[in-house]
């Protein structure tokens, strides 16, 4: 196997989550974060993750954090992507801060590297157009948490070069990844169906038609789906999910995608899910 040297740019909550996978493979891996306490919060979050993984992966029994930390430094200079081949931008779901992090960037991306957006409904093709390549830039649409989901979204912007199409296919085979291939669009396919759902089960509860609870439960024991469409909500952040909501109400100008004033209630409240103790849930 391979062994890559590959850039996080942004270590919130997915971020980490494809470090851990990454190191837990044996690959380098920077992350390159704002500032200090986030790289703080990164590492530790790595060291939580490795506590318990050896519960539902085998790849990560009897390796310890130490043993995967020993594969991942943390930075905060953007220089730090220079000698990577694989560079996947994960900061927040926000149109100007990514525009002016691909311009910053644009400096250090070598010729031959895979710079993937790993956003959450920006579409591809508007981020490629922030960086100087835009053959380069292609989605990578990881999911949570990264080291036991076998498989990616991968999104073509129209700019996407087919030999950064080819190159990424062989990253994530050597990633452990697999790889269904859509075209670009705001949210894609997962997140423009997936945003909804949670959203509309947030009106749920705000109309007092269920508790989360009891949303969920239905989910899991009628649909037989793994987690109920609030728990992952909450894994995935509640101000995650109403900043990708925003987006595709921009995008679409559709009011189907009005965003459930429950959960800017909750963003305005702290309660973020599981990131901040208490969002559906209390954790």
């Amino acid at each position: 196997m391979s062994k890559l040297k590959i850039a996080v740019v942004g270590g919130g909550n997915i971020g980490s989550s494809l470090a851990f996978d990454c190191a837990l493979r044996g690959h380098d891996v920077v992350v390159i974060e704002k500032d200090t306490p986030s790289c703080q919060q990164s590492r530790e979050s790595i060291v939580e993750t490795a506590s318990y993984a050896p519960l539902f992966s085998p790849l990560a029994k009897g390796k310890t954090s130490e043993m995967i930390l020993q594969n991942i430094i943390w930075s905060q200079d953007l220089q730090a992507v220079s000698d990577c081949e694989f560079v996947v931008e994960n900061i927040t779901e926000n149109i100007a801060l990514k525009q002016a992090l691909y311009a910053n960037m644009a400096a250090f991306i070598a010729p031959h590297t895979v710079l993937a957006a790993n956003t959450s409904c920006i579409p591809i093709t508007k981020l490629g157009s922030f960086h100087n390549e835009p053959s380069q830039v292609i989605g990578v649409h990881f999911m949570n948490p990264v080291y036991l989901k076998p498989t990616v979204e991968v999104i073509i912007g129209l700019n996407t070069a087919e030999q950064t199409q080819k190159r990424c296919l062989e990253i994530l085979v050597i990633l452990g990844k697999n790889a269904v291939v859509v075209k670009d669009g705001p949210g894609f396919v997962s997140n423009r169906i997936s945003h909804l759902f949670m959203n509309e089960a947030a009106f749920t509860v705000q109309d007092g038609i269920a508790q989360p609870v009891d949303v969920d439960t239905i989910f899991k024991e009628c649909f037989g789906h793994k987690m109920g469409p609030l728990e992952t909500a909450d894994l995935i952040g509640i101000d995650t999910v109403v900043n990708s909501l925003d987006v595709l109400y921009q995008m679409f100008q559709d009011s189907k995608y009005r965003v459930c004033p429950l959960m800017r209630t909750m963003v305005d409240a702290g309660h973020l899910g599981r990131k901040t103790g208490k969002g559906f849930y209390t954790y």
